[in-house]
């Protein structure tokens, strides 16, 4: 794989995790699962990837691409927490899973 292969797919993941953003915020179920798809795919084509074959630019993008990951992750485990919290409140049942207040953080800024 050459450099510019690498930089064309980093491209792709950031672009995907930018669509699961926008899918998580709209509460998007079929592009949310579109990108996890999405993101497999291109997991397993980074898999092949040598580290060493990294320069400043790569690296750059995938500081990006973690950040990007990590704030999708954090709105997913936010609306899980909400909807377990309705579910509790419907029937009653005392909440099981609070999400720390780093979330609620990391939402307002999502």
């Amino acid at each position: 794989m050459t450099p510019s292969d690498l930089r064309e797919i980093l491209r792709q993941m950031l672009a995907v995790l930018e669509e699961e953003r926008q899918a998580l915020a709209g509460l998007d179920l079929d592009a949310i699962i579109g990108a996890t798809h999405d993101k497999d795919r291109l997991c397993g084509t980074l898999d092949t990837v040598d580290a060493i074959q990294l320069d400043e630019e790569c690296r750059g993008m995938l500081d990006t691409a973690r950040r990007l990951n990590e704030v999708n992750r954090q709105v997913r485990n936010i609306i899980a927490a909400n909807v377990t919290k309705r579910l509790n409140a419907l029937t009653g049942a005392p909440q099981l899973y609070r999400a720390g207040a780093g979330y609620a953080v990391a939402g307002g800024r999502a």
